[in-house]
């Protein structure tokens, strides 16, 4: 049973920083790429930031490019999102997110709040 557990959310100051983390099990982590992605209330959800199964190659949305960082560790089969510089406009449900090819299939975490405000 796959299961992604998302930890480290919570309430924060303007240009503060959080460190997310994903906990994966139930399939090979180290065989699929890796994906965070978000909803802020009354919007839709959105992709952040990937990572490919060896954590050679990343990508991020424009909007979190130079402040957050995806990592991953397979020997912990785990997934991270640093985030840094937080801004009010940051705040949202931040979900963990794998999808496998054939035959598709998407999987995802609970989410974790995450909330910048003074």
């Amino acid at each position: 049973q796959v299961q992604l557990m998302e930890s480290g959310g919570g309430l924060v100051q303007p240009g503060g920083s959080l460190r997310l983390s994903c906990a994966a099990s139930g399939f090979t982590f180290n065989n699929y790429a890796m994906n965070w992605y978000r909803q802020a209330p009354g919007k839709e959800r959105e992709a952040v930031a990937s990572i490919t199964p060896a954590g050679a190659s990343t990508n991020y949305a424009d909007s979190v490019k130079g402040r957050f960082t995806i990592s991953r560790d397979n020997g912990k089969n785990t997934v991270y999102l640093q985030m840094n510089s937080l801004k009010p406009e940051d705040t949202a449900v931040y979900y963990c997110n794998t999808v496998w090819p054939l035959p598709k299939r998407t999987f995802w975490g609970q989410g974790t709040q995450v909330t910048v405000s003074s």
